[in-house]
């Protein structure tokens, strides 16, 4: 089943009088249950498409449907209505509330978008929290956990909901060789259990070993594709 499909997406960001290209023309499709990797250097395009893709911003031009929303025409309430409803981010830095413990981080989104009963809620946290391998660590609080610890409680947080996709941008970068290599080992289970689709923004060669379908962008445009399943277009 098709999860995201972009045709001929471009971005420009106004600087002063001067039009700066962000994404030129970019086409592509991502299936539903895929784990894709969007590589290349730094101004690549690589966050803004992830960013798009995340209705966090807009195409300038072109069409991109997710989930078969044409998510350029959401408003600004539509589109947090259905992030929350569609889409979990994880992000670099984690991004945990300091002052909440691990099952608190974890509870937020059901509490700040969803309508759900706390004994429903109670079920999909303490189900999360178990997947991950977090059950010692429900009460603490961000600073006593360790980086990895923290990843867990942020890939937990982003599936709480139980969205149709995640979308993750450097979710490594602050992590040791084996962690890293565990967290994704994790998410791949994850995407097997439950056909949660990944998309990764990286330069990091362990996501991108562990991606099945990789999009080299630079400059904005996609010079290539490689699916690991079947070959390089």
């Amino acid at each position: 089943m098709e999860m995201i499909a972009a045709h001929n997406v471009a971005k420009s960001y106004q600087v002063g009088k001067v039009a700066v290209p962000a994404l030129r023309n970019v086409t592509f499709t991502i299936n539903e249950g895929e784990i894709v990797s969007f590589i290349g250097p730094s101004g690549s395009g690589k966050t803004t498409l992830l960013n798009m893709i995340g209705c966090l911003d807009r195409p300038t031009s072109g069409t991109l449907t997710v989930d078969g929303t044409n998510v350029a025409s959401l408003d600004r309430k539509a589109a947090a209505g259905f992030r929350g409803n569609t889409i979990g981010f994880i992000f670099q830095e984690f991004n945990l509330v300091p002052i909440m413990t691990v099952y608190e981080n974890i509870e937020y989104p059901l509490v700040m978008v969803k309508n759900i009963a706390t004994s429903k809620r109670k079920e999909a946290v303490s189900e999360l929290i178990r997947a991950v391998g977090l059950e010692e660590h429900r009460d603490k609080l961000p600073d006593q956990l360790s980086g990895g610890q923290k990843q867990r409680v942020a890939i937990a947080r982003a599936l709480v909901s139980r969205p149709r996709m995640v979308l993750a941008d450097e979710p490594t970068a602050n992590l040791d060789h084996k962690t890293a290599y565990d967290i994704l080992a994790l998410m791949r289970t994850i995407r097997d259990t439950y056909k949660t689709t990944f998309i990764f923004s990286t330069h990091d060669p362990k996501i991108v070993g562990e991606a099945e379908i990789i999009y080299t962008i630079e400059d904005g445009a996609i010079k290539s594709r490689e699916d690991k399943r079947g070959g390089r277009s």
